[in-house]
């Protein structure tokens, strides 16, 4: 008996190592991606969507990107910044003042990977201009503070510097990732905007609802 159990002892312990192995070759893989909070269903952001208010953008000459503190300190020596690009990243190493010294990240928007966290950007997936005309003129700086360093929802993402540089303040009538991501990038635009109570107007809503629907 004990003959027959020593070899099958032997087996499920190697097949339990071959898991164990397969599990973390997955878990490193999925870290080299952006890890964006998953956004919510399609069904539901098409919910979301009906319910948000269509009105045209407003306010946007007093626009101040300073208006909205960002990059504040989320632990230790951590900033926002900082702590998405440890989350979205793989192998990351930080200094003592937190910063990325070494790592692989892995851009969504564009399929660019870089080893240079200085070459990416932290984009806030609504840009803190669009939320202005959308309804956030009117929040007080502390709400307007949360949501520039929201962890939470959606809102922040690790990505090359040139998508970010391309994408600008512009909401997804005029500016989408690449086809593969549009369908997440849509449902946390969606997300975020609803949590918030940000308004669309009428090219934003086309476009997402298009989007929506294909999902």
């Amino acid at each position: 008996m004990s003959a027959i159990s020593a070899p099958r002892r032997a087996v499920a312990a190697a097949f339990g190592a071959l898991l164990l192995a397969l599990a973390t070759l997955l878990t490193g893989a999925g870290t080299a991606q952006a890890a964006l909070p998953t956004p919510v269903s399609a069904a539901t952001a098409r919910g979301y969507l009906a319910a948000i208010a269509v009105t045209a953008e407003s306010h946007t000459t007093t626009y101040d990107r300073a208006l909205f503190p960002h990059w504040i300190t989320v632990s230790g020596t951590c900033n926002t910044r900082e702590t998405v690009l440890k989350r979205d990243g793989s192998n990351v190493v930080t200094d003592a003042n937190c910063a990325a010294v070494s790592g692989s990240w892995f851009s969504v928007y564009d399929n660019v990977t870089t080893t240079s966290a200085s070459t990416f950007d932290i984009d806030h997936l609504v840009p803190l201009a669009e939320a202005w005309r959308s309804g956030a003129w009117a929040w007080t700086t502390a709400q307007r503070q949360a949501f520039a360093n929201d962890l939470t929802r959606p809102q922040l993402v690790a990505v090359s510097a040139s998508s970010n540089r391309s994408k600008g303040d512009q909401d997804p009538a005029n500016w989408l990732p690449q086809a593969s991501y549009r369908c997440t990038y849509a449902r946390a635009w969606v997300q975020v905007k609803y949590y918030y109570g940000l308004s669309v107007d009428s090219a934003e809503k086309s476009a997402l609802s298009s989007i929506l629907n294909g999902c």
